[in-house]
């Protein structure tokens, strides 16, 4: 069990450190040019980069800890904070009827939350 959190830690980490990378470096402008990205338009440059910066904080939180045995307990606090990230998503994206980027935020919903669980509980480090 411990191998399949690992895997999913590490695409949840790459996942989020590149959309963490690319809502805090690229201008809003920028972002809406990206058909896949209309719901920028409800948010201000500084909500936005505040959003990647949470994604890549998370994404190095749920690798580095565990990885250099230094506070690993911030693996799991890195799971359940995307589990909150991504609640907001869905409801953002349901909001403007946009239902397959909601379906792949409940995926990466479910995948944070087993990993939250499984290392806060039985596969903890």
């Amino acid at each position: 069990m411990n191998v399949v959190l690992w895997i999913i830690a590490g695409l949840l980490a790459l996942l989020f450190l590149t959309a963490g990378l690319m809502k805090s470096t690229q201008p809003k402008e920028k972002l809406l040019a990206n058909p896949s990205m209309g719901w920028t338009k409800d948010f201000s440059p500084a909500q936005l980069r505040a959003i990647g910066i949470i994604e890549l904080l998370a994404a190095i939180g749920l690798i580095l800890p565990a990885l250099v045995d230094i506070a690993p307990i911030l693996v799991p606090l890195a799971a359940a904070g995307l589990v909150i990230v991504m609640i907001g998503a869905i409801v953002v994206h349901l909001r403007r009827k946009e239902t397959q980027p909601a379906g792949f935020n409940a995926v990466l919903l479910v995948l944070a939350a087993v990993l939250a669980i499984f290392r806060f509980g039985p596969n903890a480090f």
